[in-house]
């Protein structure tokens, strides 16, 4: 059984590294002895929706602001960097693409020279993967909690790539249903869906640009200047899912008023017609009533071929009236 066996579920990882990058696994009363000792190790410890006793254990262990400590317990943080003493915190917001819809969560993180605190709540993958891999490379490791760090910035970057490209192959088969011949309202009602999750992904994405900015040049946290071009990378990442969401954003507001148009066209085209029979079957309903009318003195009204003259009439004229109505495509 390793160290953290009896930890809390929601404690998801707690372990310290060496300055090989070597890993060990730890209890949370052992942080504060691993920090006592300046042998290059740091600590890296994943939460998943703790509970304040549990971030006060944290406070304690780390040396935590409570300002901090607030926000994280709250996951109703907005983007941001905040500085604290020797310490920072880090809001970011998470996606995932669940059941064809984008749930939003949050990450919170505090990271100082020799330790780094992810805590998520909500819809956010776990970085189990992201410590797997970085365990892979100890080399990395080395570098100390901004190696992780970045792993950790850069895996939620990349989701967000992911879940863009998603969101573009699910517009690129709703463009195929604005275009149908018949009209789905469930169409609209997910293009609509569909802005509205990327605009919530504009949300979170533009602000990640500005904690990334901000990160690389805050004198709290030095990043070694090794690792800087990593960070450098993930800002890149950041900002070409922004310009990626923009885009998609102005394709749906383009499909919504296509749609809308070919609705409002198509419908133009049902009254054309309706109109068209109408003014069809008005012609002989007017000449029918002319002669339903009690005067004595009416054209053909005595004449031995009235009845079939009449009858020829109203037929020539229906016809000529269904070849104008169709030449100009109103029937």
């Amino acid at each position: 059984m390793n160290a953290s066996a009896a930890a809390p579920a929601c404690v998801v990882n707690c372990a310290a590294y060496d300055r090989n990058g070597r890993r060990r696994d730890i209890t949370l009363d052992a942080i504060s002895d691993v920090l006592a000792v300046d042998d290059g190790s740091f600590v890296w410890v994943g939460l998943y929706e703790p509970e304040d006793t549990l971030l006060g254990k944290l406070q304690e262990e780390f040396g935590l602001h409570a300002l901090a400590i607030e926000d994280a317990q709250h996951a109703h943080q907005r983007p941001k960097l905040e500085s604290y003493d020797s310490a920072l915190f880090i809001a970011t917001h998470t996606a995932q693409h669940v059941d064809g819809h984008v749930r939003f969560g949050e990450t919170h993180m505090f990271v100082g020279s020799r330790f780094l605190v992810t805590v998520r709540h909500g819809a956010s993958l776990t970085f189990a993967s992201v410590r797997q891999r970085l365990e892979r490379d100890p080399a990395m490791l080395a570098h100390g909690p901004s190696s992780a760090l970045h792993a950790v910035l850069d895996f939620i970057v990349d989701n967000y790539q992911l879940i863009a490209t998603e969101l573009q192959q699910e517009l690129d088969a709703l463009e195929q249903d604005v275009f149908a011949e018949s009209y789905k309202r469930g169409t609209i009602r997910r293009l609509y869906e569909l802005r509205k999750e990327l605009t919530q992904m504009r949300m979170a994405v533009a602000p990640m640009q500005d904690v990334l900015a901000q990160l690389m040049r805050t004198p709290t946290f030095a990043i070694p200047p090794e690792v800087k071009p990593y960070f450098r990378d993930v800002l890149d990442h950041a900002a070409r899912v922004g310009d990626t969401i923009d885009t998609l954003r102005e394709m749906v507001a383009a499909a919504m008023n296509v749609n809308l148009s070919l609705v409002t066209v198509a419908q133009g085209e049902i009254v054309k017609k309706l109109a068209g029979w109408a003014g069809l079957l008005a012609a002989p309903t007017l000449i029918a009533s002319w002669y339903g009318m009690n005067f004595q003195n009416m054209p053909e009204l005595h004449g031995r071929y009235s009845y079939g003259i009449l009858i020829s009439v109203v037929a020539l004229v229906c016809v000529g009236l269904y070849g104008y109505l169709h030449k100009i495509d109103w029937l």
